[in-house]
């Protein structure tokens, strides 16, 4: 039987590895700064996620591979382009995992005092990682049911929300439209602020490329999966926003406290609050689970191309056994910083993160617009090439200029350069240097999936 991932798996990934927390929890700020002018920042923000990922689609239907826009950065630019976007991806996410775990951990200690945060970051580390290890279709099926219920908790709570807007659940009386009369309490500016608050919501898109290598037909997969998740992520995320800020006045201190529970207390649903803590729960340890699988896939990358260690290759049963447990180094290592520092370390790794997305993002842009002229007829090609390519690079810039801006973010952008920096000049070098390892030039002109190599 073939270990491959189904399309049912990849369709999932491709929903749940953008349904975060971002979404849950991020999303009260961005509507305390721009008001129902949210809805603005969210069209925005998905728009420029959307071309992002029609754009990774296109790559990754032509060149399936695990490394993904680090392999397409490669083929594209050269060499530094695919070990610089390599390893600022995997050293971003491997951090991403720690503030994801410590986030599961911080809601877990609030059900179970008993047990210290560490504990939790501890237990939590060892489970997705003993799941990473295994087969990778058995990590396409946890995954799938983890995405499965984030996916239904949307979807109720849009059904909900709107039969509460027309009045038609009990105890209920219609609102209409009296709380998006003021649409711009604070003007455009509010709008650029709450853009701020969401774009990095939609971090996540680039792991359906990276697991569309491990599908039994990754040239049909991704585009599939691509197609029928884009325009899904809008309406959840743009419908979650419509009937937020449609029952709840904006500047009401419940939504800036948590307006996906505030609208459930509005509806009269028993335990609301502690309804959404197990959803932000779940989405949590699903983001664990597949960031995990794309920060393990794009070090066994790297590898193949000679720019991390040959050890990185080995796999047992088609995994790379020896990536998935560097990956998730970093995460026990936060166990430690848990247990040091229980309430700040959040936070310092949050801003330790900062804009990298953005860095990936330029990336999978500039790779397509050179990639796209070496294409004959590509399967899922991208739209309005090149123009939207170009709108989609100067969104990106627009991001970063009001990120310089606005004094909490600008650390932020400030943290992503210097880590950019530091990569680029390990990169200079490592191939001023010349790496033993290191596979001919032609070797990654034309990526193909890679074939698993059963190590010892």
């Amino acid at each position: 039987m073939s270990m491959s991932l189904r399309q049912r798996h990849l369709s999932m990934i491709a929903l749940g590895g953008v349904i975060g927390a971002g979404l849950f929890v991020g999303t009260g700020a961005g509507i305390a700064v721009a008001g129902p002018g949210i809805l603005v920042s969210f069209t925005l923000a998905g728009l420029l996620a959307l071309l992002v990922m029609r754009m990774l689609a296109e790559m990754a239907a032509e060149y399936p591979s695990r490394g993904a826009f680090s392999v397409h950065a490669e083929k594209a630019l050269g060499q530094w382009a695919g070990f610089t976007v390599g390893w600022v991806y995997w050293s971003t996410v491997v951090v991403v995992l720690a503030v994801e775990a410590t986030g599961a951990a911080t809601l877990a200690t609030s059900w179970w005092p008993a047990i210290p945060q560490w504990a939790w970051v501890l237990l939590f580390m060892s489970v997705l990682t003993a799941v990473n290890l295994a087969p990778v279709r058995s990590f396409g099926e946890f995954e799938f049911w983890f995405a499965a219920l984030k996916v239904a908790a949307i979807i109720i709570f849009l059904i909900l929300g709107g039969l509460a807007i027309f009045g038609l659940l009990p105890d209920t009386s219609a609102v209409g439209f009296t709380n998006l009369r003021d649409f711009l309490p604070h003007g455009w500016g509010g709008v650029a602020a709450g853009l701020l608050a969401v774009v990095f919501a939609f971090g996540g898109i680039e792991v359906v490329t990276i697991a569309a290598a491990d599908a039994e037909d990754p040239k049909r997969a991704v585009g599939k999966a691509v197609r029928s998740s884009m325009f899904r992520l809008l309406v959840f995320y743009l419908g979650s926003m419509v009937v937020i800020v449609t029952l709840l006045p904006w500047d009401s201190a419940e939504v800036g406290a948590s307006p996906y529970v505030a609208v459930l207390d509005r509806i009269g649903v028993p335990g609301a609050g502690q309804i959404m803590n197990v959803v932000v729960f779940v989405a949590l340890l699903s983001a664990i689970n597949a960031t995990l699988f794309g920060a393990a896939r794009m070090l066994y990358s790297l590898a193949e191309r000679g720019e991390a260690p040959r050890k990185m290759l080995d796999t047992w049963h088609g995994v790379p056994r020896y990536a998935v447990l560097a990956s998730t180094a970093f995460g026990f290592v936060s166990v430690v910083l848990n247990l040091l520092w229980p309430d700040t370390i959040f936070l310092y790794l949050l801003n330790a993160v900062g804009s990298a997305l953005l860095v990936v993002w330029a990336f999978v842009a500039v790779s397509e617009l050179r990639l796209r002229r070496t294409m004959v007829a590509p399967a899922v090609p991208m739209w309005g090439y090149p123009y939207l390519t170009w709108l989609a690079l100067a969104g990106m810039g627009g991001v970063i200029v009001l990120m310089l801006l606005d004094d909490q973010a600008r650390v932020q952008i400030l943290s992503t350069a210097v880590l950019v920096l530091v990569v680029l000049a390990f990169s200079r070098f490592v191939h001023r240097a010349g790496s033993p390892d290191a596979p001919p030039a032609a070797a990654v002109q034309d990526p193909a999936p890679a074939r698993p190599r059963d190590g010892a």
